[in-house]
């Protein structure tokens, strides 16, 4: 029977709003978490978009930073039907003379690949990669003193750098230089700007320490996993309740928003002071994306022999082209050759297609907001590095960025990341708070992607801001509940 009053209510279900229903939960809390959709997900959604039998995420696809994330490593997600696919290669970044360059879980065969940029490659993400683990809990978490000072330094000074600037002073061969390049496009920033190789080093680190995955099944099982976890620890969900203000809220002591600031204003803005609104007021949101999904006749037929084994392939071309077009993008142009990011998950998934068919997953980056059907240009691009590509399509399922947003709300013009990644954004996010997640109302807390460490799916967002919760509304210290301790050293029920 429902509850009338909670402790903690969550608002959204994306993977952030479920860890932070979840932490809540495993602290003894009675949670509730309202969704407005019909299911729980947010951008960890799947759907037949196409045709029966073809399953499509129908936003994040692959997930590097839940393999490395420190809260889902301490979650029983096995236990309620998540297994992860890890595809031989992370990562293949196809070029024009039929040549590709492949991130591979393993650094020396990484280095290998790369030819005489190989030993560079091996000396940038050696000293890294020896130390993963710890770089992970001080890189997925709020601006603070690193626990690893020394290490976290070392990061820093390559991260910290512009991407383009990274790829100068290390690396002289094409394929060494897009692989970087495409990694850094991630960031959906100029590659010019300052704090793009971070995006770039944090997953080409993923890639090294446990892999590029994807959820067997669809990406909708990493959600139903963490909400199967939250209702077994005594949490309850309600969908098709969506929140339109504070009324629409059952009583709690705490209100968690999975949300982005400009939706957190729309609902809450009249219980927060007038600083507060005037910080989330100036939140700034980074281009949209357009998205399309195929069904296939076929795998596609890439002409590099590499990218039929990766679930993950950057369709771009050189890095200057890479850079090209995502500082187009930034200045509100629609790049006639965009840098492309194709999923092809099927070929590791026999769950995705029906038996000797495919699915194909893509998404280019385009101003916040944009109506434009960029599936030409996608299909070009592709084209170009896979000769007879179209011949195999079925059907396709295609969104704006403004198709995006009616899709998901938090998404706004597009923007799946929940804001700019620009360096600013990354350490003041969503404005330049001690503590990012609470607010000036005691009770009201972010725990969206629009608060550090951003976006991915990993949870951190929503497991700091639980904890943020946890001290200032329940008085949770002491040794189990310390301010910024390591998930993992967080015990699992």
């Amino acid at each position: 029977m429902n509850r009338a009053t909670f402790d903690a209510v969550v608002v959204g279900s994306g993977p952030n709003g479920l860890s932070a229903a979840v932490e809540l939960a495993r602290a003894r809390l009675a949670v509730c978490l309202l969704e407005a959709c019909p299911e729980i997900g947010g951008g960890a959604r799947s759907a037949e978009l196409t045709r029966p039998g073809f399953v499509h995420d129908t936003c994040s696809a692959i997930h590097p930073m839940a393999a490395v994330s420190p809260l889902f490593r301490t979650l029983p997600l096995e236990r309620w039907g998540l297994t992860w696919t890890y595809p031989p290669v992370a990562l293949a970044h196809p070029l024009d003379d039929g040549t590709c360059a492949a991130l591979l879980p393993s650094l020396d065969d990484t280095a290998a690949g790369l030819g005489r940029d190989g030993e560079a490659y091996r000396r940038l993400m050696a000293p890294l990669v020896a130390h993963s683990d710890k770089i992970f809990r001080d890189v997925l978490r709020p601006l603070r003193l690193p626990r690893h000072p020394l290490l976290t330094a070392r990061f820093a000074f390559s991260a910290l750098r512009s991407c383009s600037g990274l790829v100068g002073r290390h690396f002289q061969t094409e394929p060494a230089r897009a692989l970087v390049a495409g990694c850094g496009a991630h960031s959906v920033v100029p590659l010019e700007r300052a704090g793009t190789s971070a995006i770039a080093l944090v997953l080409m680190l993923a890639a090294h320490a446990a892999g590029w995955p994807c959820a067997r099944g669809g990406s909708e099982r990493i959600t139903a996993a963490l909400g199967a976890y939250l209702e077994h620890l005594g949490g309850e969900v309600r969908t098709g309740h969506p929140v339109r203000s504070m009324r629409d809220l059952p009583p709690a002591r705490a209100v968690l928003f999975d949300l982005t600031p400009r939706q957190v204003l729309e609902i809450a803005g009249d219980r927060l002071s007038a600083g507060d609104r005037r910080r989330l007021d100036r939140f700034r949101y980074g281009p949209g994306v357009f998205k399309i999904d195929w069904a296939l006749d076929g795998p596609i037929p890439w002409r590099a022999e590499a990218c039929a084994g990766a679930a993950t392939v950057h369709v771009g071309g050189t890095a200057a082209e890479i850079a090209n077009a995502e500082a187009a993008v930034w200045r509100a142009e629609h790049p006639e050759r965009p840098f492309v990011l194709v999923a092809q998950q099927s070929l590791f998934d026999a769950s995705r297609a029906p038996a000797g068919k495919h699915t194909g997953w893509a998404y280019c980056h385009v101003p916040n907001g944009s109506t434009l059907d960029m599936t030409l240009p996608i299909e070009r691009q592709i084209e170009r590095f896979a000769p007879g590509f179209r011949d195999r399509i079925l059907a396709r399922h295609t969104r704006t960025a403004t198709d995006m947003q009616r899709h998901n709300g938090n998404y706004i013009g597009g923007d799946i990341g929940g804001g700019a990644n620009d360096l600013w954004q990354m350490i003041a996010r969503p404005a330049l708070r001690l503590d990012p997640y609470a607010t000036s109302n005691k009770r009201i807390f972010l725990c969206s992607s629009s608060t550090p460490p951003g976006g991915g799916v990993h949870g951190m967002c929503g497991y700091w801001a639980a904890r943020s919760a946890l001290r200032r509304c329940f008085g949770r210290f002491g040794a189990a509940w310390s301010s910024y301790d390591d998930a993992t050293e967080h015990p699992t029920p």
